[in-house]
């Protein structure tokens, strides 16, 4: 049965918060596209005038195409070369979703997206729908054909595993703004002291190339580890300077809600750095240089107003 203009006017009007989840669900803004439309088809092979709640109905497609999209892609993330990372999102962007609560806000923050991997697909489906869209336990148990009482339980492993993670403290434009500028200030600096005074003793600094471009493959641990790997990757070289193709400019911005430096060569993103601060400094750096996770905030990018660059590195 064909669908009428009202039938997708319906399902687009749906499209920003389906994106919304899918993108909590598969930390990555290029499969949760992909589950959208596959939602949308799903839709219109549907009769959709027996649908009788059409929001609920496209939620709970979505979330089972999500949440078999998990499960196959932990098994793909064993072969992953190197650090697997979120794919980072930039501020402004609906995928973000809704952030008028503080729930909301964490839900979709780098350092959680990161956390949400060690969840297990019911887990991460839960505490989304619960922490980031406020659902009722009654249509998240119906959206995954649990009872209620077990979508109270998992909610609370869930919320336990994420707790147990490092503690982020939320900052405002501004405060991104003046964390980003200090941080560059020591890191170009040349001297390892002041990097080290910017960061929590027990800071790591991670970055996921996906086999494409170089990245450690373990995590640097440790302030002065951090702080020496910062100082060494914002030393210019040739070297750099033939790897990535040129000089790249360098932007502050907030990517995900956190604190974030981006780089970018020809108008083309090539690097994002997410910073999480802690109440004692900065906790972690998460760089994506992956150019498949990319894609996404290069357009972003160019359809957008970024100011004038911070530097350029290299």
């Amino acid at each position: 049965m064909a669908l009428t203009m009202n039938d997708v006017d319906r399902f687009e009007a749906a499209r920003p918060r389906l994106e919304a989840i899918a993108y909590r669900l598969l930390g990555s803004a290029s499969e949760a596209e992909d589950a959208v439309q596959e939602t949308f088809l799903r839709w219109q092979a549907a009769v959709v005038d027996r649908i009788e709640v059409p929001e609920a109905w496209l939620t709970k497609v979505l979330t089972n195409l999500c949440l078999n999209q998990l499960t196959s892609a932990r098994a793909r993330r064993e072969t992953y070369v190197g650090q697997w990372l979120p794919e980072p999102v930039l501020a402004g962007d609906p995928m973000l979703g809704p952030a008028d609560t503080a729930e909301q806000r964490e839900s979709v923050s780098y350092a959680v997206l990161a956390l949400l991997e060690r969840l297990s697909p019911n887990e991460r489906a839960v505490y989304v729908l619960r922490e980031a869209f406020a659902y009722p336990h009654r249509e998240i148990a119906e959206i995954l054909d649990i009872t209620e009482a077990a979508a109270q339980q998992i909610l609370h492993r869930a919320k336990k595993h994420v707790a147990d993670g490092k503690a982020r403290t939320e900052v405002d434009e501004a405060a991104a703004r003046r964390i980003v500028d200090e941080f560059l200030t020591a890191a170009t600096s040349g001297r390892t002291e002041p990097l080290v005074r910017l960061l929590t003793q027990d800071a790591i600094a991670v970055g996921d190339g996906g086999g494409k471009v170089p990245a450690r493959a373990r995590a640097f641990e440790g302030a002065l580890a951090v702080a020496k790997f910062m100082r060494g990757l914002f030393k210019p070289s040739k070297a750099k300077r033939d790897l990535v193709g040129g000089s790249p400019d360098v932007y502050a911005t907030t990517a995900n809600g956190d604190p974030a430096l981006v780089v970018v060569l020809d108008g083309r993103v090539i690097g994002i750095m997410c910073l999480e601060v802690a109440p004692d400094g900065i906790a972690a750096f998460r760089n994506q240089v992956n150019p498949d996770k990319l894609e996404r905030a290069t357009r972003r990018w160019a359809a957008t107003d970024h100011g004038d660059p911070l530097l350029r590195v290299f």
